[in-house]
Protein backbone atom coordinates (compact mmCIF):
# COMPACT_ATOMS: atom_id res chain seq x y z
CA UNK A 1 0.00 0.00 0.00
CA UNK A 2 1.27 3.36 -1.06
CA UNK A 3 1.38 5.93 2.06
CA UNK A 4 1.99 9.67 1.45
CA UNK A 5 4.84 11.28 2.86
CA UNK A 6 3.35 14.72 3.23
CA UNK A 7 2.12 14.52 6.99
CA UNK A 8 5.66 13.34 7.80
CA UNK A 9 7.11 16.07 5.72
CA UNK A 10 4.82 18.16 7.60
CA UNK A 11 5.91 17.02 11.25
CA UNK A 12 9.29 17.55 10.56
CA UNK A 13 9.01 21.21 8.89
CA UNK A 14 6.92 21.96 11.90
CA UNK A 15 9.35 20.65 14.22
CA UNK A 16 12.21 22.53 12.50
CA UNK A 17 10.36 25.65 13.20
CA UNK A 18 8.24 26.55 10.03
CA UNK A 19 4.63 27.62 10.60
CA UNK A 20 1.43 25.67 9.63
CA UNK A 21 0.93 29.00 7.23
CA UNK A 22 4.20 28.32 5.95
CA UNK A 23 3.64 24.62 4.90
CA UNK A 24 0.01 24.97 3.36
CA UNK A 25 0.78 27.95 1.80
CA UNK A 26 -0.34 28.02 -2.08
CA UNK A 27 -2.38 31.43 -2.32
CA UNK A 28 -0.45 34.22 -5.05
CA UNK A 29 0.95 37.48 -3.76
CA UNK A 30 -1.69 39.58 -4.67
CA UNK A 31 -3.44 37.80 -1.72
CA UNK A 32 -0.62 37.77 0.36
CA UNK A 33 -0.53 41.26 0.23
CA UNK A 34 -4.29 41.51 1.25
CA UNK A 35 -3.89 39.64 4.24
CA UNK A 36 -1.19 42.30 5.51
CA UNK A 37 -3.89 44.61 5.95
CA UNK A 38 -6.56 42.61 7.69
CA UNK A 39 -4.36 42.88 11.25
CA UNK A 40 -6.09 40.76 14.33
CA UNK A 41 -7.92 38.70 11.90
CA UNK A 42 -5.53 37.69 9.34
CA UNK A 43 -5.42 34.13 11.34
CA UNK A 44 -8.94 33.51 10.03
CA UNK A 45 -8.58 34.19 6.43
CA UNK A 46 -5.49 32.41 6.94
CA UNK A 47 -7.38 29.45 8.16
CA UNK A 48 -10.27 29.20 5.32
CA UNK A 49 -7.05 29.95 2.68
CA UNK A 50 -5.35 26.75 4.24
CA UNK A 51 -8.59 24.40 4.25
CA UNK A 52 -10.09 25.47 1.26
CA UNK A 53 -10.54 22.58 -1.35
CA UNK A 54 -8.01 22.82 -4.01
CA UNK A 55 -11.13 23.46 -6.64
CA UNK A 56 -12.42 26.52 -4.33
CA UNK A 57 -9.44 27.97 -3.94
CA UNK A 58 -9.48 30.13 -6.88
CA UNK A 59 -12.86 31.43 -5.30
CA UNK A 60 -11.29 32.22 -1.97
CA UNK A 61 -8.78 33.96 -3.00
CA UNK A 62 -10.98 35.51 -5.36
CA UNK A 63 -13.42 36.94 -2.08
CA UNK A 64 -10.54 37.55 0.36
CA UNK A 65 -7.91 39.91 -2.32
CA UNK A 66 -11.76 42.18 -2.97
CA UNK A 67 -12.64 42.52 0.26
CA UNK A 68 -13.31 45.47 1.99
CA UNK A 69 -11.77 46.72 4.78
CA UNK A 70 -14.55 46.03 7.00
CA UNK A 71 -14.82 42.90 6.00
CA UNK A 72 -10.58 41.76 5.97
CA UNK A 73 -11.07 42.88 9.63
CA UNK A 74 -13.93 40.57 10.77
CA UNK A 75 -14.93 37.41 8.21
CA UNK A 76 -14.38 34.42 10.31
CA UNK A 77 -12.76 30.99 8.50
CA UNK A 78 -15.90 28.88 9.17
CA UNK A 79 -17.99 31.53 7.56
CA UNK A 80 -16.10 31.45 4.18
CA UNK A 81 -15.31 27.81 3.36
CA UNK A 82 -18.79 27.09 4.27
CA UNK A 83 -20.54 29.33 2.06
CA UNK A 84 -17.49 29.38 -0.72
CA UNK A 85 -19.20 25.40 -0.65
CA UNK A 86 -22.54 26.18 -0.92
CA UNK A 87 -21.99 28.71 -3.85
CA UNK A 88 -20.16 26.06 -5.71
CA UNK A 89 -23.33 23.75 -5.04
CA UNK A 90 -25.82 26.48 -5.74
CA UNK A 91 -24.47 26.69 -9.39
CA UNK A 92 -23.66 23.39 -9.90
CA UNK A 93 -27.41 22.03 -9.06
CA UNK A 94 -28.71 24.31 -11.64
CA UNK A 95 -29.75 23.76 -15.46
CA UNK A 96 -27.64 26.49 -16.74
CA UNK A 97 -24.51 25.98 -15.13
CA UNK A 98 -22.69 25.37 -18.11
CA UNK A 99 -23.55 28.96 -19.43
CA UNK A 100 -21.75 30.52 -16.58
CA UNK A 101 -18.53 31.92 -17.40
CA UNK A 102 -15.94 31.83 -14.30
CA UNK A 103 -15.64 35.40 -13.89
CA UNK A 104 -19.28 36.20 -14.00
CA UNK A 105 -19.77 33.19 -11.48
CA UNK A 106 -17.03 34.93 -8.56
CA UNK A 107 -18.59 38.43 -9.58
CA UNK A 108 -22.01 38.05 -9.28
CA UNK A 109 -23.22 34.72 -7.56
CA UNK A 110 -20.12 33.93 -5.14
CA UNK A 111 -20.12 37.04 -3.07
CA UNK A 112 -21.67 37.31 0.43
CA UNK A 113 -22.96 41.23 0.12
CA UNK A 114 -24.03 43.61 -2.86
CA UNK A 115 -22.88 46.68 -1.07
CA UNK A 116 -22.59 47.73 2.73
CA UNK A 117 -25.51 45.88 3.98
CA UNK A 118 -25.57 43.52 7.56
CA UNK A 119 -23.35 40.64 6.57
CA UNK A 120 -25.82 37.51 7.45
CA UNK A 121 -27.59 34.41 6.71
CA UNK A 122 -29.69 35.94 4.40
CA UNK A 123 -29.11 33.13 1.49
CA UNK A 124 -29.25 29.95 3.88
CA UNK A 125 -32.84 31.12 5.43
CA UNK A 126 -34.45 31.57 1.56
CA UNK A 127 -32.53 29.24 0.03
CA UNK A 128 -35.28 26.32 -0.12
CA UNK A 129 -37.93 28.98 -0.65
CA UNK A 130 -36.11 30.35 -3.79
CA UNK A 131 -35.49 26.54 -5.09
CA UNK A 132 -39.24 25.87 -4.94
CA UNK A 133 -40.26 28.60 -6.66
CA UNK A 134 -37.61 27.99 -10.14
CA UNK A 135 -37.72 24.54 -9.90
CA UNK A 136 -39.24 24.64 -13.47
CA UNK A 137 -37.40 26.82 -15.09
CA UNK A 138 -34.60 25.81 -17.54
CA UNK A 139 -32.71 29.81 -17.94
CA UNK A 140 -31.34 32.05 -15.26
CA UNK A 141 -33.41 34.52 -17.04
CA UNK A 142 -36.69 32.46 -17.00
CA UNK A 143 -35.80 31.79 -12.87
CA UNK A 144 -35.55 35.38 -12.06
CA UNK A 145 -38.52 36.46 -12.98
CA UNK A 146 -40.46 33.31 -11.23
CA UNK A 147 -38.51 35.08 -7.98
CA UNK A 148 -39.53 38.33 -8.72
CA UNK A 149 -43.13 37.58 -9.34
CA UNK A 150 -43.33 34.77 -6.34
CA UNK A 151 -40.66 35.54 -3.69
CA UNK A 152 -41.57 38.92 -1.69
CA UNK A 153 -45.04 37.51 -1.19
CA UNK A 154 -44.27 34.61 0.31
CA UNK A 155 -41.95 36.46 2.70
CA UNK A 156 -44.36 38.94 2.98
CA UNK A 157 -42.00 41.60 2.18
CA UNK A 158 -43.30 44.83 0.15
CA UNK A 159 -41.85 48.59 -0.44
CA UNK A 160 -42.58 51.05 2.18
CA UNK A 161 -40.89 54.69 2.82
CA UNK A 162 -41.38 53.66 6.55
CA UNK A 163 -38.70 50.71 6.31
CA UNK A 164 -36.15 51.11 9.27
CA UNK A 165 -33.36 52.17 6.45
CA UNK A 166 -32.26 52.13 3.17
CA UNK A 167 -29.83 49.64 3.46
CA UNK A 168 -31.21 46.48 4.72
CA UNK A 169 -29.92 43.35 4.50
CA UNK A 170 -31.98 40.61 3.11
CA UNK A 171 -32.70 39.10 6.38
CA UNK A 172 -33.06 42.59 7.84
CA UNK A 173 -35.92 43.03 5.52
CA UNK A 174 -37.86 39.41 5.98
CA UNK A 175 -37.69 40.30 9.51
CA UNK A 176 -39.89 43.45 8.74
CA UNK A 177 -41.59 43.27 6.08
CA UNK A 178 -41.03 46.69 4.64
CA UNK A 179 -38.30 47.77 2.53
CA UNK A 180 -36.64 50.47 0.17
CA UNK A 181 -36.15 49.91 -3.54
CA UNK A 182 -32.41 49.23 -2.34
CA UNK A 183 -33.67 46.65 0.15
CA UNK A 184 -35.93 45.26 -1.86
CA UNK A 185 -32.85 44.93 -5.06
CA UNK A 186 -30.27 43.45 -2.45
CA UNK A 187 -33.11 40.58 -0.79
CA UNK A 188 -33.87 39.61 -4.69
CA UNK A 189 -30.18 39.44 -5.57
CA UNK A 190 -29.43 37.11 -2.32
CA UNK A 191 -32.32 35.05 -3.83
CA UNK A 192 -30.83 34.62 -6.98
CA UNK A 193 -27.60 33.55 -6.32
CA UNK A 194 -28.65 31.31 -3.77
CA UNK A 195 -29.58 29.32 -7.09
CA UNK A 196 -27.09 29.86 -9.44
CA UNK A 197 -28.40 32.44 -10.75
CA UNK A 198 -26.13 35.54 -11.70
CA UNK A 199 -27.57 39.12 -10.80
CA UNK A 200 -26.15 42.34 -8.94
CA UNK A 201 -27.58 45.78 -7.22
CA UNK A 202 -27.90 49.38 -9.70
CA UNK A 203 -28.56 52.02 -9.40
CA UNK A 204 -28.64 55.96 -10.22
CA UNK A 205 -27.73 58.35 -6.87
CA UNK A 206 -30.36 60.95 -9.20
CA UNK A 207 -32.49 60.93 -12.13
CA UNK A 208 -31.74 63.81 -14.80
CA UNK A 209 -35.71 65.46 -13.81
CA UNK A 210 -34.10 65.43 -10.32
CA UNK A 211 -37.01 63.11 -9.02
CA UNK A 212 -34.64 61.35 -6.65
CA UNK A 213 -32.51 58.19 -6.54
CA UNK A 214 -33.71 54.72 -7.71
CA UNK A 215 -32.25 50.48 -7.69
CA UNK A 216 -32.72 47.85 -9.40
CA UNK A 217 -31.15 44.17 -10.07
CA UNK A 218 -29.76 42.87 -13.69
CA UNK A 219 -29.70 39.68 -14.35
CA UNK A 220 -26.98 37.92 -16.35
CA UNK A 221 -28.57 35.38 -19.15
CA UNK A 222 -25.86 35.41 -21.58
CA UNK A 223 -25.61 39.02 -21.35
CA UNK A 224 -27.07 41.82 -18.71
CA UNK A 225 -30.89 42.06 -18.26
CA UNK A 226 -32.51 44.58 -15.81
CA UNK A 227 -35.61 44.25 -14.10
CA UNK A 228 -37.73 46.07 -10.73
CA UNK A 229 -37.33 44.15 -7.79
CA UNK A 230 -40.71 43.53 -6.91
CA UNK A 231 -41.76 44.82 -9.56
CA UNK A 232 -42.03 42.09 -12.37
CA UNK A 233 -43.64 42.89 -15.95
CA UNK A 234 -45.75 40.08 -17.60
CA UNK A 235 -43.52 41.03 -21.02
CA UNK A 236 -40.41 39.84 -19.33
CA UNK A 237 -37.10 41.53 -18.00
CA UNK A 238 -35.31 44.99 -19.43
CA UNK A 239 -39.13 46.52 -18.64
CA UNK A 240 -40.16 48.19 -15.99
CA UNK A 241 -41.60 51.94 -15.50
CA UNK A 242 -38.55 53.63 -14.57
CA UNK A 243 -36.77 52.10 -18.36
CA UNK A 244 -37.64 56.07 -19.71
CA UNK A 245 -35.88 57.34 -17.07
CA UNK A 246 -32.75 55.80 -17.72
CA UNK A 247 -32.65 56.17 -21.00
CA UNK A 248 -32.11 59.87 -20.30
CA UNK A 249 -28.88 59.36 -17.68
CA UNK A 250 -25.99 61.79 -18.21
CA UNK A 251 -23.05 60.24 -18.06
CA UNK A 252 -21.28 63.30 -18.31
CA UNK A 253 -21.94 63.99 -14.78
CA UNK A 254 -21.44 61.38 -11.84
CA UNK A 255 -24.40 61.65 -10.32
CA UNK A 256 -26.98 60.71 -13.27
CA UNK A 257 -24.86 58.06 -13.95
CA UNK A 258 -26.18 54.08 -13.24
CA UNK A 259 -23.72 51.90 -11.51
CA UNK A 260 -24.18 48.10 -11.21
CA UNK A 261 -22.26 46.81 -8.46
CA UNK A 262 -19.12 44.86 -8.44
CA UNK A 263 -17.21 42.73 -5.41
CA UNK A 264 -14.10 42.66 -7.63
CA UNK A 265 -12.25 46.35 -7.28
CA UNK A 266 -13.34 48.66 -10.12
CA UNK A 267 -11.57 51.84 -8.48
CA UNK A 268 -14.66 53.37 -9.16
CA UNK A 269 -16.91 53.56 -5.73
CA UNK A 270 -21.14 52.50 -6.29
CA UNK A 271 -22.45 55.73 -4.62
CA UNK A 272 -24.36 54.77 -1.47
CA UNK A 273 -26.87 57.84 -1.27
CA UNK A 274 -27.74 56.68 2.26
CA UNK A 275 -24.11 57.32 3.32
CA UNK A 276 -21.74 59.10 0.71
CA UNK A 277 -18.60 58.92 2.93
CA UNK A 278 -18.57 55.01 1.90
CA UNK A 279 -16.29 54.22 -0.40
CA UNK A 280 -15.51 51.05 -0.90
CA UNK A 281 -18.30 49.26 -2.70
CA UNK A 282 -17.13 48.95 -6.09
CA UNK A 283 -19.14 49.93 -9.15
CA UNK A 284 -19.18 49.12 -12.85
CA UNK A 285 -20.46 52.48 -14.95
CA UNK A 286 -23.44 50.93 -17.28
CA UNK A 287 -25.25 54.03 -18.42
CA UNK A 288 -24.68 53.92 -22.07
CA UNK A 289 -26.16 50.24 -22.37
CA UNK A 290 -29.18 52.41 -20.57
CA UNK A 291 -28.97 55.43 -22.64
CA UNK A 292 -28.90 53.68 -25.96
CA UNK A 293 -32.23 52.56 -25.89
CA UNK A 294 -33.01 56.43 -25.89
CA UNK A 295 -35.48 57.39 -28.76
CA UNK A 296 -35.82 60.54 -30.08
CA UNK A 297 -38.53 62.39 -27.85
CA UNK A 298 -41.43 64.65 -29.49
CA UNK A 299 -42.83 68.32 -28.07
CA UNK A 300 -45.13 66.96 -25.88
CA UNK A 301 -45.38 67.65 -21.77
CA UNK A 302 -44.95 64.32 -19.68
CA UNK A 303 -47.87 64.82 -16.96
CA UNK A 304 -47.25 62.73 -14.09
CA UNK A 305 -50.48 62.39 -12.12
CA UNK A 306 -50.64 61.45 -8.57
CA UNK A 307 -53.96 60.20 -6.93
CA UNK A 308 -54.30 60.60 -3.14
CA UNK A 309 -56.97 59.45 -0.65
CA UNK A 310 -57.20 63.24 0.94
CA UNK A 311 -55.03 65.78 0.96
CA UNK A 312 -51.59 64.86 2.31
CA UNK A 313 -53.07 61.33 2.50
CA UNK A 314 -51.87 57.96 1.20
CA UNK A 315 -51.62 57.35 -2.92
CA UNK A 316 -53.99 55.12 -4.41
CA UNK A 317 -55.01 52.70 -7.60
CA UNK A 318 -57.25 54.42 -9.14
CA UNK A 319 -58.70 54.37 -12.84
CA UNK A 320 -57.83 57.35 -14.31
CA UNK A 321 -58.68 58.59 -17.64
CA UNK A 322 -57.66 61.99 -19.66
CA UNK A 323 -59.31 63.16 -22.48
CA UNK A 324 -58.03 65.94 -24.42
CA UNK A 325 -60.91 68.44 -25.41
CA UNK A 326 -59.12 69.86 -28.10
CA UNK A 327 -57.55 66.70 -30.20
CA UNK A 328 -59.97 64.75 -28.98
CA UNK A 329 -57.54 62.36 -27.98
CA UNK A 330 -57.99 60.03 -25.09
CA UNK A 331 -55.32 58.07 -22.64
CA UNK A 332 -56.32 55.63 -19.83
CA UNK A 333 -54.02 54.26 -16.89
CA UNK A 334 -54.01 53.24 -13.24
CA UNK A 335 -52.52 55.56 -10.78
CA UNK A 336 -49.97 53.99 -8.14
CA UNK A 337 -50.43 53.06 -4.66
CA UNK A 338 -48.57 53.05 -1.48
CA UNK A 339 -46.77 49.97 -2.27
CA UNK A 340 -44.82 51.35 -5.87
CA UNK A 341 -42.00 53.33 -5.71
CA UNK A 342 -42.37 56.96 -5.02
CA UNK A 343 -41.08 57.71 -8.30
CA UNK A 344 -43.61 55.87 -10.04
CA UNK A 345 -45.82 57.60 -10.97
CA UNK A 346 -48.55 57.43 -13.76
CA UNK A 347 -47.58 59.40 -16.89
CA UNK A 348 -49.23 60.99 -20.13
CA UNK A 349 -47.33 62.31 -22.91
CA UNK A 350 -49.86 65.49 -23.92
CA UNK A 351 -49.51 68.13 -26.17
CA UNK A 352 -48.49 71.64 -24.67
CA UNK A 353 -51.27 74.17 -24.81
CA UNK A 354 -53.39 71.78 -25.12
CA UNK A 355 -56.93 71.44 -22.81
CA UNK A 356 -57.66 68.51 -20.69
CA UNK A 357 -60.36 66.58 -18.64
CA UNK A 358 -59.04 64.57 -16.17
CA UNK A 359 -61.61 61.82 -15.05
CA UNK A 360 -60.70 59.58 -11.71
CA UNK A 361 -62.70 56.71 -10.85
CA UNK A 362 -62.61 55.26 -7.41
CA UNK A 363 -65.14 53.65 -5.55
CA UNK A 364 -67.95 56.22 -6.18
CA UNK A 365 -68.58 58.41 -9.10
CA UNK A 366 -66.11 59.79 -10.95
CA UNK A 367 -64.70 62.85 -10.38
CA UNK A 368 -63.76 65.42 -13.63
CA UNK A 369 -60.44 67.84 -12.89
CA UNK A 370 -59.90 70.19 -15.63
CA UNK A 371 -56.26 70.51 -16.70
CA UNK A 372 -54.19 72.52 -18.73
CA UNK A 373 -50.97 71.33 -20.30
CA UNK A 374 -48.09 73.85 -19.80
CA UNK A 375 -45.11 74.17 -22.56
CA UNK A 376 -42.41 72.02 -20.20
CA UNK A 377 -40.61 69.15 -19.76
CA UNK A 378 -42.67 67.39 -17.16
CA UNK A 379 -46.19 68.95 -15.19
CA UNK A 380 -46.82 67.16 -11.77
CA UNK A 381 -51.04 66.40 -10.52
CA UNK A 382 -51.79 65.48 -7.10
CA UNK A 383 -55.39 64.88 -6.84
CA UNK A 384 -57.01 64.55 -3.30
CA UNK A 385 -59.81 62.70 -3.64
CA UNK A 386 -61.01 63.38 -0.38
CA UNK A 387 -61.33 66.04 2.42
CA UNK A 388 -60.11 66.83 5.67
Amino acid sequence: MKTSILPVLAVFTLLAGASAEQIFKWWPASTETVLKAAGDNRKELVSALAKVPDEQREAMSFLIENMPPVDLASMKADFLLAHVAQAHRDLASAPWVKQIPRDIFLNDILPYASLNERRDDTRTRIREVAREIIKDCTTPGEAAQALNRTLFKKLNVRYSTKRKKADQSGAESIESGLASCSGLSILLVEACRSVGIPARVVGTPMWTNMHGNHTWVEIWDNGWHFTGAAEPDAQGLDRGWFKGDASKADDTKPEHRIYASSFKKTGLAFPLVWDLSIQWVPAVNVTARYTAAAKPEDEKTSVRIRILDRPDGKRIAAKVTVTDTDSGEKYTGTSSDEAADLNNILTFRLHPGHHCLIETTYGGAPIIDKLFVEKTKEQIITIPLGGD
